[in-house]
This record gives C-alpha cells, structure tokens and sequence, in this order.
C-alpha cells in the first residue's frame, strides 16, 4: 500500500470504499436489480458472480452510468455520489474493462489511448506526453505495452494490457473487469492475474466478473453471488468452495465435473484431408488442415480467437468454400457442398455467434425450431406447413431440453442467451444427425445451461454422434474431449490425447509451438 493514504503509487486519488445501497432497477415486465447492496474496498478483488440474467451486468452499468438506478444510492468513501454517465463514473476514478476490446485497430496504442481526452495543443494530440506516461503506468504495473505500436500488430493478450492502460491513464482507482479473460491463453492469463494483484496490492479496488470458479478461487478475495436480481450472499473466498458457489448460483446442487465414460469408437463419420481455404482478401485462413472424427468421439479445438477455428467449423458446414484438399462426410465426397446439401448428408451446425447465424431473433420459437425443416417432412407436405405438427413437436423440444419460455410463440429474442443455445442445441440433435460442429456451445451461458448442454453433447457421444466441439474456454475442452486439436494462424499445431497433455501445455501450442516440441520439453 502506499505511504499516502490519499493517494495510489501511480499519483491517483484512491477510492477507499465504494458502497451501492438498495439498488433497484426496473424495466418493461423485468426487475433486473432487486435491494441489491454491493461494496468493494481498497486493496481488494471483489468477485461478482451469477447466471445470465442475474443481473450483473445491470449493476455494473449502473456503477458505470449508462443506466440510473429507480431506487438506492452509491457511496463513494463513505459520500453519496451522483452517476449520470460514463464521464460521471470517469470522473470518479472508476474504469471498466469490457469483455470486447473499444479499441481502433489502425492506429497507436498512444492515439488509442489519446483518443476522447482534452489536449493542452488544441486539435493536436499530446503524443509525447500520453507515451511518457503510458511508460510511466507500464513500467510500475509490468504491462509491457509499446505506447509507439499499432494495434492491429498486437497479440491478443497485449490488447488487454492496452485497455488496462487506457483505464488507469483516465484515472481509475477502481475498475470493473468484465469477463477480462474470455480470449486469452493460459499463460496470458497468469500474466493478467499478477498484474491485477499487483494494482490490488498497490490500493486499487477491483471488481472481477467471470464464468470460471477456478479464476475466482485464483485471484479473489471476496465473492457476491446474485440471483435472480437479488444478492445471495458475500463470502470470503478462502471460506468458501466451487460446489457451493455454484450452489448459491444456481440454488440447487450442479455437476461441475464431467467424466467421459468409455464408449465403442466405430467408423470414420468425418474426414479433413489436406484443406486450405483463403478468405475474401485471398488470405489463407487454413493450411493444409487434416484430421477425422469418429463415431462416439468427441473432438475438441482449441486455439486463442482468430486462428482458424471458426474457418473449419465454417469449412465443414458449407459456408466456406475449400481452395484445395478435400471434406468426407461417412465416406461421401461433400466438399464445398452448401448448408442445405449438408444437412442432407447428416450435417448439425451449432454456430458460434447463436444470435447472427443460429436464430432469427424476432421469429418464434416454433419458427426458429423448422427453420433449416421447414420445407420437409413431417412439418409440410411440400407446399403447406403442418401447423399442429410443428405445434406438437416444439412442445416435444421445450419440454426435453428444457427451454424455459412463456410459450412457443414468444420471439426468441426475449429468451435468455442459455435458453437460445438449448434451442438451437435441440434443433440440430433433434435431427439425428451423423456428425455434430459445436462452436462455442457453452460461451456466454450460465453454469446451469453449462451442465446441461455438457450432457446432451456427452449423451449423444454414447450414442454413437461423431461431434467436433470448438471451443476457447480450455477447461471446457479439455473435460469434454477424447482427443484436441490445436489451431494457430490456420495451421494444427498438433493431435492430442486429453488425457496426455495439461492446460499449460496446451496453451503453448495455442502460441504457435507444436505438440512434439512441447511434449517433448515436458518429458524431459
């Protein structure tokens, strides 16, 4: 801690205590936030946790101003404040980390981080003055960011340290850490960590939201569970266990362990053999990409965001068209074959992004059920749809997979992110398909809909579904997979047992090492 009260080591005024009381926020038929009391002190990590809709988000957006509360008030050292903005919440000396980089690609991390901010030189912008001082922040915390870089050159993880910059250089003694390790590799992480234990040790105040216990458990002091719009409790980490987090979460008890029991891995169901594919600009997204998967396997990808992952998941559905090599579905030649034609062939396609590719959001959740169907059988006779058969088997679909909605006539839009991805996971299962693509199945969804989506994908591995599961969260794809593929810049870095290669090792390969270097390293 700093000899100065008053102030941080960086020169910042410290924020000693910052208290919400009794928020309430109400919207259309929705209470988001419900008496919630919530505080975070100088010095410490304050995990917030809870399910999609738990009202997380709001709080913060509260606590960052692009919301008012209806009832409550915020204390800042013990004042009350007023937040109307995020300009308002700047001025307080609270940040926020957003899960999406805000940053400009073609330009500097100084203009980066210049950008919005008065200058002493009218429209010109004080360059050198910015660089000092982001070499001033970078140095004192180990960032390790190059004021002079362009950010379009930059890793992933050096991103971050960018947007940690730009908060502490507007002055945030306390900052709000949205989901800040969605997309970087286990290193990358730990690198993160010391650096947010660093600024907590120095009287920094931080507000850690995440989906991953272990991350909690690594750098939290305290954790608050909301639920429901209401706050379930606060415990001190150390007194506390993932199983009961979860508990408090969810309200029931949830199976955070996956086990894959054996199963008879039978016949080749899909077969990559020596695919590129370029992109519109003519660049290569892959490079002489092989592979297969096999009845009652479950195949996991990994690799950091932008490496490949999303182009063969996108090759092998249809949508991408393959410059060289060719695509196998059960021995059948289907490359470059079109959605439509694939889904022919035994094709599901659970897509990464479920709100552009996987539902139209103002449909209902019939319509969003027949939409790749519609014009088959039993839901038309081929110029008529099937009313009450559609009627019939999307109640047959809600009730098995456990979608909560009013009906089956609400728009999907109104559903929560993990009822929208049962949706889709019950459409494309209740085809029977021969070969599964599940991109990013669990991201942005809460640990209930987590379980329950962990257990169909393992229930139809019993069956005998062929499934390529792609995935960034590495946890997910080392429980879930019999073997792991790891991707970087379009290229397989390597073919793995998950039950032969740890997280760490796996996250060296996600850097562009290949696997028979790093095991080899690993054996000596």
């Amino acid at each position: 801690m700093s000899k100065n009260n008053n102030l941080l080591p960086s020169g910042l005024p410290r924020i000693e205590s910052l208290e919400m009381r009794g928020i309430t926020k109400r919207f259309p038929g929705v209470l988001a936030n419900d008496q919630v009391n919530f505080d975070v002190k100088a010095g410490e990590i304050h995990a917030l946790l809870g399910e999609n809709g738990a009202g997380k988000s709001t709080l913060m957006k509260i606590l960052y101003g692009l919301y008012q509360p209806n009832e409550g008030e915020i204390l800042l050292n013990g004042k009350p404040i007023t937040i109307n903005s995020p300009t308002d919440s700047i001025n307080h000396g609270i940040g926020m980390i957003h899960q999406h980089f805000m940053l400009v690609d073609n330009i500097t991390v100084a203009e980066n981080v210049a950008l919005g901010l008065k200058s002493s030189r009218g429209p010109r912008m004080d360059l050198d003055r910015v660089s000092a001082r982001i070499n001033e922040l970078t140095q004192k915390y180990g960032l390790k960011v190059d004021p002079q870089a362009i950010i379009s050159d930059l890793a992933v993880g050096v991103r971050q340290r960018v947007e940690i910059v730009k908060a502490l250089y507007r002055g945030a003694a306390l900052l709000v850490l949205d989901e800040p390790t969605a997309v970087l590799t286990p290193q990358e992480v730990d690198d993160l960590f010391i650096i947010f234990k660093q600024m907590a040790a120095d009287g920094h105040a931080l507000i850690f939201i995440s989906h991953k216990l272990d991350e909690i458990f690594a750098l939290t002091d305290r954790v608050s569970v909301l639920r429901d719009g209401r706050m379930i409790g606060t415990v001190q980490t150390a007194d506390s266990d993932k199983y009961k987090l979860a508990n408090m979460m969810v309200g029931r008890e949830v199976v955070l362990s996956r086990y894959l029991p054996p199963v008879e891995m039978a016949e080749t169901r899909l077969q990559l053999s020596h695919v590129t594919a370029v992109n519109e600009h003519s660049q290569p997204i892959l490079r002489d990409v092989s592979f297969e998967v096999r009845s009652g396997e479950i195949v996991g990808v990994a690799g950091i965001s932008g490496n490949g992952q999303r182009a063969i998941a996108e090759t092998v559905a249809g949508l991408q068209n393959v410059q060289t090599g060719t695509v196998q579905l059960e021995g059948k030649d289907v490359t470059n074959f079109n959605p439509s034609q694939m889904i022919e062939a035994g094709l599901s396609y659970i897509p990464e992004e479920r709100m552009h590719d996987g539902v139209i959001k103002d449909f209902s959740v019939a319509e969003n059920f027949i939409l790749q169907d519609h014009i088959r059988e039993p839901y038309s006779n081929g110029l008529f749809l099937n009313f009450k058969r559609i009627a019939s088997r999307s109640q047959e679909l809600i009730d098995a997979f456990n979608v909560k909605t009013p009906s089956q006539d609400t728009p999907v839009k109104n559903l929560s992110g993990g009822n929208i991805q049962k949706l889709i996971l019950a459409r494309e299962l209740a085809r029977g398909p021969r070969v599964l693509i599940a991109a990013q199945p669990t991201r942005g969804v809460d640990i209930g809909a987590t379980e329950y989506i962990h257990g169909q994908l393992i229930e139809k591995r019993s069956e005998g579904l062929a499934t390529l599961l792609i995935s960034e969260d590495l946890d997910e794809v080392k429980a879930m997979s019999d073997r792991i593929i790891v991707v970087y810049g379009g290229e397989i870095m390597g073919i793995v047992n998950s039950s032969e290669v740890t997280i760490e090792q796996l996250g060296l390969m996600m850097a562009g090492e290949r696997a028979q270097d790093v095991l080899a390293a690993h054996s000596n």
